[in-house]
């Protein structure tokens, strides 16, 4: 049974394809690699995986109507999960709060925080946060 998938999530089995192709990636380079290079391979393997993804989708970032800049998603996979990479040491809140914005900014509900820096892949699911009233 693949412990990655959760059913009560929403897109668990997506979910699951991906971080299973980010494992495969891991297990081949380990760690230590940039981003970019770790982003190429995941390529490589979602779509031998046959997942449809786009890679490096531009999103203008806009404040009070006016763009303010530009900003780059590593991944958006089958137009519904938001995936971005990183290769640093561990996973800290700052790269939380990013992939949260993401998500916000794209208007999507879930995305994939992926970190192949650390001696074993990390991954956090990431949910657009819920407004209380």
């Amino acid at each position: 049974m693949n412990t990655t998938i959760k059913e009560e999530y929403q897109y668990s089995e997506l979910t699951g394809k991906i971080i299973g192709c980010a494992m495969e990636v891991h297990k081949i380079l380990g760690n230590g690699f940039q981003e970019v290079i770790y982003q190429r391979a995941l390529a490589i393997e979602m779509n031998c995986q046959g997942l449809e993804f786009s890679r490096e989708h531009e999103m203008e970032i806009f404040y009070k109507g006016e763009q303010i800049g530009i900003r780059r998603v590593d991944f958006f996979v089958e137009g519904k999960i938001m995936v971005e990479l990183k290769a640093v040491v561990q996973i800290e809140d700052v790269h939380l709060a990013q992939a949260i914005n993401y998500l916000e900014a794209y208007g999507l509900d879930i995305g994939l925080l992926i970190n192949f820096g650390n001696t074993s892949l990390q991954f956090k699911r990431v949910m657009k946060p819920r407004i209380k009233s």
